[in-house]
């Protein structure tokens, strides 16, 4: 019986997302939780004050809210970043990631369509939310969703490198 190539477009997808999503998961938590664009570095709490500005901007949450997600919300993007990378238990994470992008576009494109002048959070950048970020955000959104599919039906099957069955 012939063995399954290792390599197919669901497994690079997956890959492939890990690779960038973890990436940028990781990077966004870092921006926002040490503001590497002031320089010197101001304190963490200061830091994640400003993004709870970014956040409560976006008109969605009551103040408890804000100073929550503001709070917890940068450790959980580099912890998520970096399981992602690792690879352990990817649906787990995928899935979570999905819902974090799905969550985030849906902000996005609310504040969008209401014409809101705000900065978009993002990096912790002076960012302008514009059709630009409704795009990338919808682009990695879709990224994430696709990932979480094909890690999902990549789990049905046996791994290919996997000794054969005996009958």
């Amino acid at each position: 019986m012939m063995q399954a190539s290792p390599l197919n477009l669901r497994r690079a997808i997956i890959w492939t997302g890990r690779l960038i999503l973890g990436g940028i998961f990781i990077y966004a938590g870092y921006s926002k939780i040490f503001l590497p664009i002031i320089h010197p570095y101001p304190p963490v709490g200061v830091a994640l004050s400003f993004f709870a500005m970014q956040v409560d901007s976006y008109q969605l949450l009551p103040p408890w809210g804000v100073i929550f997600v503001a709070h917890t919300l940068p450790f959980a993007e580099v912890v998520l970043g970096l399981l992602l990378l690792i690879g352990w238990r990817v649906r787990i994470w995928a899935t979570i990631v999905t819902l974090i992008m799905l969550g985030f576009f849906a902000a996005v494109v609310r504040s969008y369509a209401l014409g809101l002048q705000i900065n978009c959070g993002c990096f912790a950048t002076p960012e302008p939310l514009t059709i630009k970020t409704v795009f990338r955000d919808g682009s990695l959104a879709a990224l994430a969703l696709l990932m979480t599919i094909f890690a999902f039906m990549e789990a049905r099957k046996p791994h290919p490198w996997s000794s054969a069955e005996k009958a």
